[in-house]
């Protein structure tokens, strides 16, 4: 049985999470107690009932059962139960201005104030937060891009490949989050400056061409491509199915995208062992 626990902020996109397993085939159940998990999960093995697939939502909802879910890991872990945990994340300002689109009240929110109950959510999930297999930071994400991302993350028929996701973002807009390298490309010119291409992309030819046809450049992509290209089937030996890199720069706008665009492009080409991804957190900002 493949077994996923599913858990993270209030507003990080649980629900939508679940619309996608399910219609992956898993059979989800929504704010269950931790403490039954252990049953459950025994009831079904027992009576072989046709899940092979589950998925168990718990959060702060769960509130003092919430904080059985460390033993109860723990005691599958020692029975054998394998599982994976899935934790969604998103910044302050996005789960603000998603309680206010709502209209909803935070779980965690007494005084009535989100960002508070917001902030005593993140000290209670840190904990679970680090033992998380998989961590999606929503924050800049349209619903059907985080689906997108979600069902190539758990996609059948990928196994024996690594899911590689190449995200741009600006640095001015905070490191992200849920990624595993960060390369920072503001030592190359910026296209911000000249105006024909300030108003424009690193999705436009012109952005692109000015940022990646430089030697320097192309020297820099060719040594960093090479490198990515060595490690990454090693991951894949040591059990490491997902892998996060972000390129950043000033804004998000022009280097970072037209950067995360070709290293997507070189991985594609040069690692036959890697799915990759590309997206772009802030571009809409701009």
């Amino acid at each position: 049985m493949e077994l996923k626990i599913v858990t993270g902020m209030s507003g990080a996109g649980k629900t939508n999470l679940v619309q996608v397993l399910e219609d992956m085939g898993y059979y989800c159940v929504d704010n269950l107690p931790p403490n039954l998990f252990l049953k459950f999960v025994e009831l079904i093995l027992q009576v072989q009932a046709d899940f092979s697939r589950v998925a168990l939502v718990a959060d702060v909802r769960g509130g003092k059962f919430f904080q059985d879910v460390y033993g109860v890991l723990q005691e599958m872990k020692n029975k054998g139960i394998d599982y994976e945990i899935i934790f969604l994340e998103a910044s302050d300002e996005a789960l603000v201005r998603r309680f206010k689109e709502t209209r909803r009240r935070h779980p965690l929110a007494k005084s009535g104030s989100v960002l508070e109950g917001i902030r005593e959510e993140r000290k209670r999930l840190q904990r679970i937060r680090g033992l998380a297999d998989i961590i999606i930071d929503t924050s800049g994400m349209r619903v059907q891009d985080f689906k997108q991302q979600v069902a190539d993350m758990l996609g059948e028929g990928d196994d024996e490949r690594l899911l590689v996701n190449v995200i741009s973002f600006g640095f001015k807009y905070g490191l992200p989050i849920d990624v595993d390298m960060v390369m920072d490309v503001r030592f190359l010119p910026n296209p911000f400056y000249v105006a024909e291409l300030k108003p424009q992309t690193g999705l436009d030819a012109p952005v692109r061409d000015y940022v990646i046809e430089r030697a320097e450049t192309q020297s820099f992509l060719d040594k960093y491509c090479a490198m990515l290209a060595e490690i990454m089937p090693q991951y894949l030996t040591e059990g490491k199915h997902h892998l996060s890199l972000a390129v950043g720069c000033t804004g998000g706008q022009h280097r970072s995208v037209a950067m995360a665009e070709e290293i997507g492009r070189r991985l594609s080409a040069a690692v036959s062992c890697a799915k990759v991804r590309v997206g772009h957190r802030d571009l809409s900002r701009g």
